[in-house]
């Protein structure tokens, strides 16, 4: 009998999130599956990960019909469980790493500050292919079919052609019922135009929320937000090689040795 691939199932909402359990259910339809997930929401993370502090991981009692071989919750980040599950939970080396389905949208600039990612990117670090799937819905109690239904076409094709080496897939879903079909996209560029809402405590101390407007500098039709905006499930290849090369004959240019 042809051996099923071990897939690794993780997210930063969370291993009681909705999105989760709709991917553990999804991936145990493709292979066997290990969730490994943090105990609480952490979303926003980025890739940080635990240095000054205990991490602990124990055994989850998930669903029996979302169908895992078996499920921790680790109190650490994203990062974290990635790190925990190749080097101490697994027995051997996943064939795949996905994360989410994030309950909210990951697409441009939100890509850097997103937990979700970054546990597919620490996955990719380690030379497993890795996907990060987001709904572009904040909701908790959001559909994820047809986030789900995609999730496993991209999956499965990540298992049957591959990803190519340095390079993770950044998945977002919009949210309607009428997907168009997938497009393959570069980041769109886009910022946040922050502020801190001040405020005072019934003590009298000050603490801040901190908010802000999403900026689209961006009008290609190659982008994800013009895919998700038109009803297209957008795929962002990102490397995780943050060297910018363009710039480098620039700087060759500057009188740096006396």
């Amino acid at each position: 009998m042809e051996k099923r691939p071990l897939i690794l199932v993780t997210n930063d909402d969370g291993i009681t999130a909705p999105g989760i359990r709709w991917l553990v259910r999804t991936m145990a339809a493709i292979g066997d599956v290990v969730v490994v997930a943090p105990d609480s929401p952490q979303s926003g993370k980025g890739h940080a990960i635990t240095i000054d502090n205990t991490l602990y991981a124990q055994l989850f009692k998930g669903a029996p019909e979302d169908g895992a071989l078996v499920e921790y919750s680790c109190s650490g980040t994203p990062a974290d469980c990635v790190k925990l599950a190749l080097h101490e939970l697994m027995d051997r080396k996943p064939d795949l790493v996905v994360s989410g389905i994030n309950h909210g949208s990951n697409s441009s600039i939100n890509v850097i500050y997103s937990g979700t990612m970054s546990a597919a990117i620490e996955a990719g670090l380690e030379g497993i292919p890795a996907i990060g799937f987001s709904l572009c819905d904040f909701s908790w109690d959001a559909d994820f079919t047809s986030a789900a239904h995609y999730a496993g076409v991209l999956a499965q094709e990540a298992l049957n052609q591959g990803i190519p080496n340095g390079v993770v897939l950044n998945v977002n879903i919009p949210r309607t019922h009428e997907i168009k079909g997938v497009r393959i996209c570069r980041q769109a560029r886009a910022n946040w135009k922050e502020k801190f809402d001040k405020r005072k405590s019934p003590m009298g101390k000050e603490y801040y929320w901190l908010t802000g407007v999403f900026d689209l500098q961006d009008s290609g039709s190659d982008t994800d937000e013009w895919a998700l905006a038109e009803g297209y499930v957008s795929v962002v290849p990102v490397h995780f090689d943050l060297t910018a090369h363009h710039a480098m004959a620039a700087l060759t240019q500057w009188k740096l040795n006396g």
